[in-house]
This record gives C-alpha cells, structure tokens and sequence, in this order.
C-alpha cells in the first residue's frame, strides 16, 4: 500500500495551556538529554526544576507575547518544540521589543530530517510575523552544529554571557540577526 502524501509523518501546532504538562516534561527530558553530562545532579536537579517547572510552563504559555510551538511525530507524541518571545538576553543592544529564540530542542531519537528546522522556522516566522525586527538566539558556546545553522540564518556574534545552571555557569554566546 502506498502511503497517502497528503499525510505528513511530523505535525507542528501552537501550544496552548492544555500542553503545560506535556511541555514541562519534554522541556526537562530534551535539556537532560542535551546537557546533563555537564552539570553535577544537584545543579541540574535546581536548574530543571526552576526552568522547566509546571509553573513556569504555564506562565511562558499564557504570556501574550510568548509562544510556543509543539512538533509531533505520526502517533500524536510530542518530539520537540520551540519558545520565542521578547528579548531578554544580557546585551547592551538588546531590546524587549526585539524577539528572542528562547527554547528548540528535538528528542535525540527524532533529530535530523529537517525537524529542529521546522521548529526554528515557525518561531522565526512567527517573531516577524508583524515585519522585520531584530532577533537573537543564545547558545551554548560549544553547540556547534547549531552555531552553524544559527549563522547560515543569518545570526552572528554579538556577545557572550555566563548561564547558570544551579553553581555551574556555562559560557554562551549571542546571536543576533537584522
């Protein structure tokens, strides 16, 4: 049987306040994937539970000039997701009325194919949705791989600051486009 193109194996929609719980927990699964080989457990135990609690979760999803966007693999299971919003990062230029890639992470078992990159779009499109503006990402100073997607968007260095998780303070580098 061959499979109907009208269907797409991934689908990705807005999040809403039903998703907290979702969203809380695929936040902490992706970081602790990504990064927990760097942290000592008490650190990242303090940062997951500050950064990714259903409180705060709750908050980024009801704040009006926020958004979040959930990817979805073929079975309705969340796989990844993406947070913009205003600007927020530490840099002298910076302004709250600029946007902000806050959040995208992929599930490691999903990565590739485009997916992180669908993400990526939707926040991106949906921070200029009104007209161009400037827009920064933060990263992690050794995320290579996004680095590079980051700068053939267009994103170059603007600066460096220092992101705590729980003692451990990791360099990261700003980005910045327009």
């Amino acid at each position: 049987m061959k499979a109907d193109p009208t269907i797409r194996p991934h689908s990705l929609r807005r999040a809403t306040a039903d998703d907290a719980d979702v969203v809380s927990s695929l936040g902490a699964r992706t970081f602790t994937e990504t990064f927990a080989h760097l942290y000592p457990p008490e650190d990242l135990e303090t940062f997951l539970a500050y950064a990714y609690g259903l409180e705060r979760t709750r908050n980024d999803l009801a704040h009006p000039d926020k958004a979040t966007w959930l990817l979805e693999d073929e079975d309705g299971e969340a796989i990844g997701y993406a947070l913009a919003g205003p600007c927020e990062l530490p840099h002298e230029a910076a302004r709250s009325e600029d946007g902000e890639l806050k959040r995208i992470y992929v599930l490691k078992s999903h990565q590739g194919g485009g997916r992180g990159s669908m993400l990526l779009n939707a926040a991106l499109d949906w921070l200029e949705k009104d007209g161009p503006r400037p827009l920064w990402i933060g990263v992690f100073s050794e995320n290579f791989g996004a680095q590079k997607l980051y700068g053939r968007m267009g994103f170059e260095k603007v600066g460096e600051y220092h992101f705590k998780v729980g003692e451990t303070r990791d360099l990261e580098f700003i980005l910045r486009r327009g």
